[in-house]
């Protein structure tokens, strides 16, 4: 099919006006200069194991679907549906669940259920058994933003591995990914875990984080660089996991964004985004500051 002119000259007068949509903003200036929720997007979430990819996104996701009324569908396979629950309730709340109500409970519990549905993943996951699911699940609830987590969890097709490889399936994997994000218009999340031999990629001795492992980089990923090049966004989650202070802080490398007009841009080389967590690790703030929890005005004022 070929793109239709006025369609293309509709969107660079847009660009040229101003008119484009931008990307929605979580509240926090420091943040939306670099990340935006984009519709139809398909975004990488990248990093070691064990750095905290999941409760980072999570987090992002309960902020977009309490700020913009945005719906989300989970799969992992990681993560029970109950503890996923658990984890969107306290971040909501701002507080574990030991120390809320049964009846404030029930109410968060009913507000999850309205913008988020977990998948119970108890089979083995192709990626286009799960595709098939996001559809029928979005012809029945319609939602913005689907999570996948992590790839390396889904089964591989292997049929089609033999027909083509390794190297061409992950490649075929991506580009379907990226298309049912374009054609259903939502978000697609993938959230994959680096290689190992970049665990031994570590600070220099001079660094104040000697020996640590360093971010992941766009090749890092497994199964190579084609990922960030079919990915509309790149974002690296790192932590000093056995640092003995900043264990608690974790790092938002913004490795790529596709499209700048519509808001966010790659962070400055070793200039993350530093995210300190919350205690009972309920949530993350953000220089100081915890969007989820700001009065209704301070968040206007932020958004608008």
């Amino acid at each position: 099919m070929i793109a239709e002119t006025d369609r293309i000259k509709q969107r660079i007068f847009d660009i040229k006006n101003g008119k484009i949509q931008e990307g929605l903003k979580i509240g926090v200036q420091d943040i939306d200069e670099y990340i935006r929720y984009k519709q139809g997007n398909f975004c990488l979430w990248i990093g070691h194991a064990n750095v905290g990819k999941t409760t980072i996104l999570t987090y992002f996701l309960t902020a977009w679907a309490l700020i913009h009324k945005l719906k989300f569908v989970i799969w992992s396979s990681e993560n029970t549906p109950d503890s996923i629950v658990r984890k969107i309730i306290e971040f909501k709340m701002g507080k574990p669940i030991h120390t809320a109500s049964e009846t404030e409970i029930a109410k968060e519990i009913e507000w999850c259920n309205a913008f988020f549905k977990v998948i119970d993943v108890q089979d083995l996951y192709t990626y286009k058994d799960l595709l098939k699911e996001a559809k029928a699940i979005k012809d029945v609830w319609d939602y913005d933003g689907l999570l996948i987590d992590p790839y390396n969890s889904l089964s591989i097709d292997t049929q089609m591995m033999r027909g083509i490889g390794s190297h061409l399936y992950d490649y075929h994997v991506a580009s379907e990914l990226r298309l049912f994000a374009k054609n259903e218009n939502i978000t697609v999340f993938l959230n994959a875990h680096g290689v190992t031999e970049a665990l031994r990629r570590v600070y220099p001795k001079e660094h104040e984080y000697s020996g640590l492992p360093q971010p992941l980089g766009l090749s890092s990923v497994e199964g190579g660089g084609k990922w960030g090049n079919r990915a509309d966004d790149v974002i690296c989650c790192h932590r000093m996991t056995n640092h003995p202070t900043d264990w608690m802080f974790s790092e938002l490398h913004v490795l790529k964004v596709k499209e700048t007009e519509t808001g966010g841009r790659c962070t400055p080389y070793q200039e993350p985004i530093r995210m300190r967590m919350v205690k009972n690790n309920v949530g993350f703030e953000f220089i100081g500051k915890d969007i989820l929890h700001s009065k209704k005005s301070e968040i206007e004022e932020i958004l608008f």
